[in-house]
């Protein structure tokens, strides 16, 4: 019998001057590809808490943490599944730091929106962004 669950996960949507924050990941899941910082939320965490605590480890930044942009699932290759993930993407807003990648995130950077598919992206980034070209027309 298989007793795995989900993993829960939440992300920032940082957007800036028509440019999204974007990290690209170190490590785990979809290494090497590009997204919105995030991660797994801790045991006893809020939602909200784990997005601000994901993205200042990742970005170096401190933000004030919004409503939810986005939910889906990442679910991994294999039968059954390497990883099965839940994500909360919220919208955030940056309230202090400075841009430094950090944890697992090797690059941390702002990318025009309309270039932020042209970078190799993580499977729901591209879910994102159709929401996000949604709420700009």
């Amino acid at each position: 019998m298989n007793d795995r669950r989900p993993i829960p996960g939440v992300g920032a949507v940082v957007v800036r001057e028509e440019s999204l924050l974007l990290i690209r990941r170190g490590r785990g899941a979809n290494e090497g590809l590009w997204a919105v910082p995030g991660g797994k939320v801790e045991y006893g965490e809020t939602l909200r808490e784990a997005v601000a605590r994901e993205t200042l480890e990742e970005t170096g930044y401190v933000v004030f943490v919004g409503d939810i942009a986005w939910a889906g699932e990442a679910i991994g290759p294999g039968d059954p599944p390497d990883w099965h993930y839940t994500l909360i993407d919220f919208y955030a807003k940056v309230i202090g730091g400075e841009l430094a990648a950090g944890d697992d995130a090797t690059a941390a950077e702002w990318v025009p929106l309309p270039a932020v598919l042209l970078r190799p992206v993580t499977p729901t980034m591209v879910d994102l962004m159709h929401v996000l070209d949604r709420r700009s027309t």
